[in-house]
């Protein structure tokens, strides 16, 4: 039996997803989201999307920007949508300010090199997650896409 899950804010009528790529031409995904098993080990938060330095970094959905410069020396840009998920993209050199409203396919900056582990000229590390501080919940970006599908396989008795 195969079963496809939908994310919380997926709308099974919807004629495309919600979200868009962050970067145009569609990328390739050059690391895939691996969370960690708790919370504080070590993992990998987001998917890294290869591209070129300078690469124009789009909003992948209309909302506020949270958040526009350094984290630990890595220029980070990120927006809260009006389903409760926060996107982030690094390392972006904002072209955002704090509450600003943007808009889906705006240009939120370009992107930087530096990406550790990142196998093209560039990386942008796209990140997604559900709330905030020590309950938020990381979410795999692709799913925001509706690229994601689960399949149930029956258990036995």
């Amino acid at each position: 039996m195969a079963v496809t899950v939908l994310a919380p804010h997926a709308s099974p009528v919807a004629a495309r997803p919600s979200y868009d790529w962050p970067l145009q031409p569609r990328p390739a995904v050059t690391r895939p989201f691996d969370p960690p098993a708790k919370r504080w080990l070590p993992g990998h938060r987001g998917v890294d999307l290869g591209a070129h330095t300078e690469a124009a970094v789009l909003a992948a959905r209309a909302g506020t920007v949270t958040f526009a410069g350094p984290v630990a020396g890595r220029p980070v840009v990120s927006v809260l949508h009006s389903d409760g998920v926060t996107t982030t993209y690094e390392p972006v050199t904002p072209r955002v300010r704090r509450g600003e409203h943007v808009v889906t396919g705006q240009v939120i900056g370009y992107l930087d090199t530096g990406h550790d582990g990142c196998t093209a000229s560039a990386c942008l590390h796209w990140g997604a997650k559900l709330g905030s501080g020590r309950t938020a919940t990381y979410l795999n970006p692709l799913g925001l896409l509706g690229l994601l599908r689960v399949r149930l396989k029956p258990v036995s008795d």
